[in-house]
């Protein structure tokens, strides 16, 4: 992308400002162009991965395994954000963290471009590993350009960083998901580890541009808790590695059973996050009121992200089997669906930071209540129209295209009404003691979600078809019925959470 590289005399002292990013830092550039790639990658990837495993040319899965699978390395990234910010706040600092996250995110994805099942699941770990560890960090260093929360750039900034993000992720399935389809599945999977080497080439390149502040570890762990964590480390991986040794050696190891612990972990682990945070004796009443009040919204967001994340796995797999993968007679890739959600990111964002401004003038912008609602409504919509396409198919006959992109399109509104007010809400609502981890909580919104997709498909346990329409129809009422309790109950909400709006 061309960058505006012009003469900055207005905030001297600011990193980078000898040359600006569109009146911006300098810096932005790198993170921009960084995110960007590593966003390519992951996505590309994404969007492969679901076709690969049941496809007979690359592992041959039952869907639902398939399904399991992909839902679970899902909840991994999200999940390992919480470690991720560790390792910056505690060992690494994040400069250093986001260099090595690039590094094992390249890594991964090379091994998934070798051609054996062991170093695919190998790559999926350390894609995930790698992803976890950027994802917690290359945001605060964002933050770290500009002087405060106060600099009137600074919302711009963001602004031009998600859009890397989105660039990357409409790009990626256009280019490896027609290598990987086309071509060869490992060309595809070797294109985003050279996506991932770009990236991290440009961080590397561009490091001088950045704050000095994104070197500094925060917190630094004494040698006394580096070699206590360490201790506690390897007890639990010798723990895992005990247990899937004797399930191995006992003849019952299988995919399915091997994949339940990470399930069950997804699961667990935000439930004890935020009991650990509400029971917290440090924190005074009206905090403790506005974290009960966070509960609503992020039991609802699980919902909402159990439904979303299936359009990369059901809708991807029913659209390999099911769809006419065409448009005016031209076939295209199943794979390129996954550009759809981020052309509509960028061209609606836009609109919708637009519509809440015009309708905040006057005075009939929607409630923060109102918005999530709207947006657990919408993603529950997207599968009642989910149905037709799936009545189609069970008639024997292929279902078009547009079918398909308007669920993709009702998705990308619910997600355009709650995700960004979820982030707000988060950040409003935290603790001080917990300002920096509750963005990490928000994250594992989308884990619990997943997870509860992976246990429902794997074969070992629910095995549901989750493209079947009775499972289709249920999970479309639980979101909307889920939106209309929040609504509902938007009084005692609006209580638990002060004078938060």
């Amino acid at each position: 992308m061309a960058s505006s590289l012009t003469k900055d005399s207005v905030h001297p002292g600011t990193p980078g400002t000898e040359k600006t990013f569109f009146g911006h830092p300098r810096g932005l550039a790198t993170l921009f162009m960084t995110e960007m790639w590593e966003r390519f990658s992951y996505y590309g990837m994404r969007a492969l991965l679901p076709l690969y495993l049941v496809a007979p040319s690359g592992l041959h899965l039952s869907a639902g395994t398939a399904t399991a699978i992909y839902s679970v390395y899902l909840s991994l990234v999200y999940l390992l954000a919480l470690p991720g910010g560790w390792v910056a706040d505690r060992l690494l600092g994040p400069r250093k963290t986001v260099a090595v996250a690039g590094l094992i995110i390249m890594l991964g994805h090379l091994c998934l471009a070798l051609p054996a099942a062991a170093s695919f699941f190998v790559g999926l770990v350390l894609v995930a590993i790698g992803s976890g560890l950027l994802k917690a960090n290359i945001s605060t260093m964002v933050g770290h350009l500009y002087d405060g929360p106060k600099d009137a750039r600074r919302d711009g900034g963001f602004t031009l960083f998600y859009i890397g993000i989105n660039l990357g992720a409409f790009v990626a399935p256009l280019v490896i998901g027609t290598i990987g389809e086309n071509v060869n599945w490992h060309f595809g999977f070797a294109l985003a580890a050279l996506g991932m080497a770009l990236g991290l080439a440009q961080y590397l390149l561009g490091g001088r541009h950045l704050s000095e502040q994104s070197k500094v570890v925060p917190t630094p762990m004494t040698a006394q808790e580096k070699a206590t964590t360490l201790r506690k480390g390897l007890i639990w991986l010798a723990i895992a590695a005990v247990f899937y040794g004797i399930v191995g050696f006992t003849g019952h190891f299988t995919l399915n059973w091997a994949l339940i612990p990470l399930t069950v972990i997804g699961l667990i682990v935000p439930i004890l996050v935020i009991g650990r945070i509400l029971r917290d004796k440090d924190l005074d009443g009206e905090e403790r009121s506005k974290v009960r009040a966070y509960v609503w919204f992020f039991v609802a967001a699980a919902v909402f992200w159990m439904i979303y994340d299936q359009g990369g796995s059901t809708l991807s797999l029913f659209a390999e089997a099911n769809a006419k993968n065409t448009i005016f007679g031209w076939n295209f890739p199943v794979s390129w669906y996954q550009s759809v959600n981020p052309v509509m990111i960028m061209a609606l964002a836009p609109v919708f930071a637009w519509l809440w401004l015009w309708l905040n003038r006057s005075g009939k912008e929607p409630s923060t209540i109102v918005k999530f609602s709207s947006g657990l409504v919408l993603v529950g919509a997207s599968f009642f129209v989910f149905l037709a396409p799936l009545s189609i198919a069970q008639d024997g006959h292929k279902a078009a295209a547009m079918w398909l992109v308007g669920i993709y399109f009702l998705q990308t509104v619910g997600e355009l009404t709650l995700s960004p007010v979820g982030l707000s809400v988060t950040t409003k609502m935290a603790p001080k003691k917990y300002a920096s981890q509750m963005m990490g909580v928000w994250f594992l919104a989308v884990t619990a979600g997943d997870s509860i997709t992976a246990l429902l498909s794997n074969p070992a346990v629910g095995g549901v078809n989750l493209d079947k329409m009775g499972f289709v129809m249920l999970e479309a009422v639980l979101a909307v019925l889920a939106g209309v309790a929040v609504w509902m109950y938007r009084g005692k909400v609006n209580k638990l959470m002060g004078d938060v709006r």
